[in-house]
């Protein structure tokens, strides 16, 4: 009850400002004013007014302001934890599977990864030193060492 008079009494003071304004010829400046001196005449006569005089004094309503609040927290730690761990767990993987097609054949197209059996696995054969020296030795003459 006496949040609508309070806001029944700031519109009419806004209104009295608006033709103050109007008075000096200042017409643009006075219909912003009235404009903004008709909002709260306008919630008082929705009941928003009302609804919020109610939340206010409510403790259900501030409990579950406080449920939206943890909720919102909740939300905001994950996506942190998320950031910092690199990724959701879909991301990990995905890129995890991208590696191991790259460390099998870079060059490969998926298609033809598909059809070839992949080795037994056994000893792994080294390069022979031949090569890597060979790669050495190329660079060294490169820069005329």
């Amino acid at each position: 009850m006496i949040a609508e008079t309070i806001c029944s009494a700031v519109a009419a003071a806004g209104l009295g400002i608006a033709a103050v304004t109007a008075y000096r010829k200042r017409f643009l400046a006075a219909a912003r004013l009235a404009a903004y001196a008709l909002v709260p005449l306008g919630l008082v006569m929705t009941g928003a007014v009302e609804w919020a005089a109610d939340t206010a004094f409510s403790p259900v309503a501030w409990a579950g302001f406080g449920v939206l609040g943890a909720a919102w927290l909740l939300f905001t730690a994950t996506r942190a934890a998320e950031r910092r761990s690199g990724g959701t767990r879909k991301e990990r993987k995905a890129a995890a599977k991208a590696a191991r097609r790259d460390a099998v054949a870079p060059a490969a197209s998926a298609p033809s990864l598909a059809g070839t059996a992949r080795p037994a696995a056994g000893p792994k054969k080294t390069a022979a030193p031949a090569e890597d020296f060979s790669d050495i030795e190329a660079i060294l003459k490169k820069h005329g060492i």
